[in-house]
C-alpha cells in the first residue's frame, strides 16, 4: 500500500519566519504537490503574506526550482521572500 501523503520540512525566511515565529515547518502534503502550493498553503493560514506571494522564489534541497516543481518525501522546501536593509 502506498503512502497517500509525503512529509516535506520548510524553512521560513524573513516574513515568513516572523509570521510562524519559527524558523522550521514539517508538513504533509499529497502526492504531487506543487511547491509553489506550499506557499499558498502558508499564506491561507497567515493572511498577511499575500503581498508576498509573486515574488517569493522557491528551493528546494538547495536548489531554486521553478514553482510547478513536485516535491518529493524528505524534501527540504525554501521559500524566500525579497529581503530588505542590509
Amino acid at each position: 500500500m502506498s503512502k497517500s501523503a509525503i512529509t516535506v520540512t520548510v524553512k521560513l525566511f524573513a516574513a515568513y519566519q516572523e509570521a510562524y515565529g519559527v524558523s522550521e515547518l514539517a508538513l504533509e502534503f499529497p502526492h504531487g504537490t506543487t511547491v509553489k502550493a506550499v506557499c499558498d498553503r502558508l499564506i491561507a493560514e497567515h493572511p498577511e503574506l499575500t503581498k508576498w506571494r509573486n515574488i517569493t522564489r522557491f528551493g528546494i534541497n538547495l536548489i531554486f526550482v521553478e514553482p510547478d516543481t513536485l516535491l518529493q518525501e524528505g524534501d527540504e522546501v525554501v521559500l524566500i521572500p525579497p529581503v530588505s536593509g542590509g
